[in-house]
């Protein structure tokens, strides 16, 4: 799992913006999931998900703020009981010890890029190299080092292409001349959508920072978090390539003395040639353990799961990072190369969320899923495409973390295979409703129109029962 990888930045899904041939022989061999969610998009909250497959108004990390209850049933734990060894690598970002890993090495909070620090089973040490490249280092040691008379499951969590995007610094030359697509609704004005227009992550203000998030290191430009040297962990001779590619970028800035759309394309320019460059990395690394699996005779036998911890923006509404229920943030990728027995290939269409995850995990390791569990295992549409019909119809979705930087209203929801309704509530009481079939980018809100009454009165109940199924008690049921 990676940390704010969009789908649109795996060239399995989206061809446009970078090539990622080693994600892509996963999506190869196995099945791509189409219409993958998340049920709140953002970190913490998103992990715990995975991890105990409930929404967070049930297993409590609601945001980014709280302390995950690591003594509730995760699905290492169940594996570990019914005979797994279990390992956790890298991002964690939950506050409390991992719980259910017979080995763990986490980056303490967000991590850093370079030479990070890491924790090894309580005890924290800093590590010479790049993170993605040490967090891949440790993976492939520990399961060199396991017991092999065992199965194995393994969590492998990279901090990347996680905000400030810093590249390794051998590619961080090799998408300097690249020129990327601007998004249709870049210049988006928020017409009919009061919290899109009250956000605070757009590329086209101070919230992407000049000097924080775009590198720009001299006297005259004053970050909003002050003046941050991006180089002050890196050895010598990261630190001369990194300048060498970053001290001529500044001087050209200030050179042009870019002002209004000019500024904002430049800014999205930027940020879209470090954030892809992380992406190379990750590629990169997950080519390693797929090798490595293949070369010492396990992949056949072997689930690999690629996702991230939810979607996010690239441009699009003119926006970073991820919060919303807008599809960039609210999908997630989901790529599984399947053990021998799985059948199922190319694309999946069904609705999945990353309460599936845990249950499918125990599913297949023929483990009893636990009745509190709020999930599906996904198992039956891996055999074969006999399943899709019988599938969910909708998912749930409800993101907590209200005020905060980012300033995303709270708001919760439900989504189909073709219409999205959104309720933005606590200091707003706002809907909106999205036909995804004839406005994919989420730009004409359609609530309100006498035309779509029926649809919303429909959508309403459907979302209802969602919050009784789910047990959602956080927030007044849906009055229809």
């Amino acid at each position: 799992m990676t940390d704010d990888h969009s789908y649109q930045a795996i060239s399995a899904y989206n061809d446009q913006l970078i090539k990622t041939p080693n994600l892509d022989r996963i999506a190869k061999d196995g099945v791509l999931f189409r219409n993958s969610f998340v049920g709140n998009s953002i970190c913490g909250p998103s992990r715990a998900t995975m991890l105990t497959g409930k929404h967070t108004h049930k297993n409590g990390q609601i945001n980014n703020r709280v302390k995950f209850d690591g003594n509730q049933v995760t699905f290492p734990k169940l594996l570990q009981k019914a005979g797994y060894q279990t390992a956790l690598i890298g991002k964690w970002h939950l506050k409390s010890d991992p719980q259910g890993f017979d080995y763990w090495n986490i980056l303490p909070g967000q991590g850093k890029y370079y030479n990070p620090d890491f924790i090894e089973m309580g005890k924290k040490k800093r590590v010479e190299g790049y993170a993605t490249n040490v967090t891949t280092d440790y993976g492939i040691n520990w399961i060199k080092n396991r017991d092999k008379k065992k199965p194995f499951c393994l969590l492998l969590h990279h901090k990347a292409p996680h905000r400030t995007w810093q590249p390794d610094t051998l590619h961080i030359d090799e998408f300097k001349n690249k020129t990327y697509p601007v998004p249709a609704n870049f210049f988006d004005k928020y017409e009919n959508r009061v919290a899109a227009k009250e956000q605070r992550l757009s590329i086209r203000s101070r919230d992407m920072d000049l000097n924080y998030d775009l590198k720009l290191e001299h006297e005259s430009i004053k970050g909003r978090f002050g003046k941050v040297k991006h180089t002050k962990r890196m050895n010598e001779a990261e630190a001369n390539r990194w300048n060498a590619h970053y001290k001529p970028i500044t001087k050209e800035f200030l050179e042009k003395k870019l002002e209004g759309d000019e500024l904002d394309l430049w800014k999205y320019q930027r940020y879209m040639r470090d954030y892809l460059a992380c992406i190379r990395s990750v590629d990169e690394n997950v080519g390693r353990v797929l090798d490595y699996l293949e070369e010492n005779g396990l992949a056949d036998n072997t689930l690999i799961v690629y996702t991230s911890d939810q979607g996010f923006y690239l441009g699009e509404h003119g926006w970073f990072d991820k919060r919303f229920m807008y599809e960039q943030s609210f999908r997630t990728p989901l790529l599984m190369r399947l053990p021998k027995g799985y059948e199922r290939k190319g694309e999946v269409p069904a609705l999945v969320q990353n309460i599936d995850y845990a249950p499918t995990f125990l599913d297949i390791a023929g483990v009893t899923i636990p009745k509190e569990i709020q999930g599906n295992s996904i198992k039956p549409l891996l055999l074969d495409n006999t399943n899709d019909n019988k599938w969910r119809d909708a998912v749930y979705y409800h993101y907590y973390e209200f005020p905060n930087e980012h300033m995303v209203k709270k708001h919760y929801g439900v989504r189909t295979d073709r219409y999205k309704l959104i309720h933005f509530y606590d200091d707003i009481d706002v809907w909106e409703l999205y036909d995804l079939q004839t406005d994919p980018e989420e730009m004409n809100n359609l609530f309100g129109k006498p035309e779509y009454k029926v649809l919303t009165k429909q959508l309403k109940k459907r979302l209802r029962e969602l919050q009784v199924e789910y047990e959602d008690d956080t927030v007044e049921k849906v009055k229809i």
